[in-house]
């Protein structure tokens, strides 16, 4: 420890390498530490179940043009007509698809308009008795949807009085309570509760109502209408490639679009998180790398311009290991004024990015065990050089003077 005095008074003496390396490891570990936790978090989004079998759903959208079609009458075909393709386990006509980024949303209360009490906001889609096995999704309580349940309306003139629902939302209206049997009200019209699947998820995974999802049996026929089909697993590629033709040989007077797999529709939605983690993990390479080098790069420095007192230290005794210590002791009191800055720096930009960008609180641990890494690099960055300084020979050392 003997050496410290003189290893500060040495950096102070060469201040402007020591300044921008110290700035440099602020900068890193504050950058990298919240960039790990923000891939961490994506990641955690990413991977995280949906509650359907996405890899054996898709769906697509058909637009008709046929004038005075009744459209109510045609679903029903097209339903019965997908049912019956071999290797389909179910099909449904749906007003919203899941984890596509179209859908629609509403607040929901426990006390009819305009009263007020109670309410929570939900993804909502319309279907029929065939939705739920069509999603593939798990009922824990009550009942599916029967025929009875299902509405036929025009410009939703008539409205379901059943609803199946998400745990989540249920959990969120009726937060005290059993939800099932419970009502709750569209504006001033009831709706009870009639079943809880266990996750759904909506349109939008990456939103506040990402699982909050009510389902009515409602069939609303227009011109344009989307439908979901799931197919056993390993046959959903044979079976998409027949529906256009299918669809058209039943009517022609229509078209097919967007006809793609679940897993898929959730990739593009999630586009711009996998470019993002691509981007800030390629950020926390780069980093590393110019901190690492750096550090080489400003050891080397000084080993050139202290050649001769290296050489001296030799001379008088001083072994390889004393020559190496020297210098991790010099680089370590750099990352460790770095670090330092840095970890305040990591939290200010933390509260900066939960303030504009609504990403979660940052855990300390991820500052903590960034500066663990960044002082590791650097400790690692200096051995070389520092090798080589001890290896000059003490007549070289004089010699060069």
């Amino acid at each position: 420890m003997s050496e410290l005095k003189p290893i500060f008074n040495a950096l102070l003496r060469s201040k402007a390498g020591a300044l921008m390396l110290l700035f440099q490891i602020a900068i890193t570990t504050a950058i990298v530490s919240n960039a790990a936790f923000i891939i961490y978090d994506r990641m955690t989004y990413l991977n995280k179940e949906t509650g359907y079998p996405e890899e054996e759903l898709f769906y697509f959208r058909v637009t008709s043009f046929e004038e005075n079609a009744d459209y109510n009458q045609q679903i029903e075909l097209d339903e019965a007509l997908l049912r019956n393709i071999p290797g389909v386990i179910n099909a449904a006509n749906f007003t919203a698809v899941p984890l596509t980024g179209s859908g629609s949303s509403s607040s929901f209360s426990v006390v009819p308009e305009p009263e007020e009490g109670r309410s929570a906001n939900a993804a909502y889609s319309m279907s029929d008795h065939n939705a739920i096995e069509t999603l593939g999704v798990k009922l824990i309580a009550g009942r599916d949807f029967t025929e009875e349940d299902v509405v036929f309306a025009q410009n939703y003139d008539k409205l379901p009085t059943v609803a199946i629902v998400s745990k989540a939302w249920a959990e969120e209206l009726f937060p005290d309570e059993d939800a099932l049997g419970k009502v709750f009200y569209v504006r001033n019209a009831p709706a009870k509760i009639i079943g809880i699947v266990e996750q759904m998820t909506a349109p939008w995974p990456s939103s506040n109502v990402a699982e909050k999802v009510v389902i009515f049996p409602l069939i609303n026929g227009t011109a344009r209408q989307k439908f979901i089909v799931r197919a056993h697993a390993g046959e959903r590629a044979a079976i998409m490639r027949q529906i256009e033709d299918l669809m058209l040989q039943e009517n022609n007077q229509r078209v097919i679009t967007s006809l793609q797999g679940l897993d898929e529709a959730k990739a593009e939605y999630n586009a711009s998180d996998t470019l993002m983690l691509r981007m800030l993990v390629v950020l926390i390479v780069v980093l590393v790398s110019v901190t690492a080098l750096g550090i080489f790069g400003l050891t080397l420095f000084n080993i050139s311009k202290r050649t001769k007192q290296i050489g001296t230290r030799r001379a008088i005794g001083a072994r390889k290991s004393d020559i190496i210590r020297y210098f991790l002791l010099e680089n370590t009191m750099v990352c460790l004024a770095g670090l330092v800055l840095g970890c305040i720096g990591a939290i200010l930009v933390a509260h900066q990015l939960m303030a504009h960008y609504s990403l979660p609180a940052l855990d300390y641990a991820y500052v903590v065990g960034t500066a663990l890494f960044v002082l590791l690099i650097s400790l690692l960055a200096v051995i070389v050089p520092a090798r080589r300084a001890a290896n000059i020979s003490p007549s070289i050392a004089t010699r060069s003077i």
